[in-house]
């Protein structure tokens, strides 16, 4: 079969979930003898480099000089459109929303949908912000969509009416961050446990109910630091939440780095907080589980999904739910060695190999319906 993606999601992201994601696909895809093609003529995206040099096209650019992302989307657009029309595939995959669509009228067009964030938590995003129209109009005219959760789909349908017979879900794969012993910093500090939250903090993800929860106990402020790995420098409503909950110097920390560093993290971490009140699938939490670092996460959207028994649940609407279960976990050595066992048999159900399997079942039963 003769797969192209497009270049959207090469130009925005350097890294990301979205672009990691479709740079295993193609890889995946490839290595199950379809001819596989990546058009972004130009790009800044970091991941590429793990492809064979045949499926990917595009030069790498690590910064666009400014004020000329509108030149170089209409380059890639008008570019990347030649490209896909001399290889002539049988299915184009956007890799994410437009309203002008990069396939040619003998090739089939899929769209992946990650989430529905931006319906679902408008107050979090500008007033001007189209990403939810785009989307929209982008479903419309695909000729099917993968939803990357149960949870999705079912949002799909609750939101923009999509038919569910449009409608594929594919669970994305995974890979851990590489383990590592190196003594690239020291996860503790003072010898202290910690909890360790990963990523962005704002909005949804629900940090701050997090630290307002651990701020109920007694025993956990007592006993336990929270490290915020990612998501940028605290900002300084975060820091006079600490300091009004009664919080330590440098007892609630943000670190950032690499995969090795976040590796040493998850290992040395007590156990991982997802106090997320919405995802469309979450990673991390697969992440914990693949360092042997017990999970303590939210009962809403795709989580249960995902996550399945491997995980200490509360409700994150509920400060006292999410403190329960940080206690029940951080003073049972019997549950985080049940946590820790249940973690290791989740994980092997998302493998790259497998996503690529049942996409490639998508892209097959779409062109049977060509037929």
């Amino acid at each position: 079969m003769r797969i192209a993606f497009d270049y959207q999601t090469f130009v925005n992201q350097p890294y990301g979930g979205i672009s990691r994601y479709f740079v295993c696909l193609a890889k995946g895809l490839h290595d199950l003898n379809n001819d596989v093609r990546i058009f972004a003529p130009l790009h800044r995206n970091n991941y590429v480099e793990m492809l064979p040099s045949n499926v990917f096209f595009g030069r790498y650019i690590s910064k666009f000089p400014p004020k000329t992302g509108r030149i170089i989307g209409l380059y890639n657009k008008v570019r990347s459109k030649r490209k896909i029309v001399a290889f002539n595939p049988d299915i184009v995959h956007e890799t994410y929303y437009s309203r002008v669509g990069t396939a040619i009228e003998s090739s089939k067009t899929v769209i992946t949908v990650y989430d529905m964030i931006h319906e679902k938590f408008p107050e979090y995003f500008a007033i001007n912000d189209k990403t939810s129209k785009v989307k929209e109009e982008a479903i419309a005219r695909a000729d099917h969509v993968i939803a990357i959760s149960e949870s999705t789909k079912a949002d799909l349908i609750e939101i923009f009416g999509t038919e569910p017979s449009k409608i594929a879900v594919v669970y994305l794969g995974f890979g851990a961050p590489t383990k590592t012993r190196d003594n690239l910093d020291r996860a503790k500090r003072n010898d202290r446990d910690y909890i360790l939250y990963v990523g962005s903090r704002g909005g949804y993800k629900n940090f701050s109910g997090f630290i307002e929860a651990v701020s109920q106990s007694e025993k956990l402020v007592s006993d336990l630091d929270v490290v915020a790995f990612g998501g940028g420098a605290f900002t300084q409503l975060e820091i006079a939440q600490f300091r009004a909950l009664g919080f330590k110097e440098n007892q609630i920390r943000n670190v950032s780095g690499s995969d090795e560093l976040l590796s040493q993290y998850y290992s040395e971490a007590k156990a991982f907080i997802y106090p997320s009140l919405y995802e469309g699938f979450g990673i991390p939490p697969l992440e914990a589980m693949a360092h042997d670092c017990p999970v303590v996460s939210s009962n809403t959207s795709s989580m249960p999904e995902v996550i399945g028994d491997a995980a200490e649940y509360f409700s994150p609407t509920d400060v006292g739910s999410m403190t329960r279960a940080l206690e029940n976990v951080m003073y049972s050595d019997a549950r985080i060695a049940d946590l820790q066992k249940l973690g290791k048999l989740r994980i092997k159900e998302f493998t790259w190999e497998r996503c690529a399997i049942e996409t490639l079942r998508v892209y097959q039963a779409v062109l049977q319906d060509k037929k």
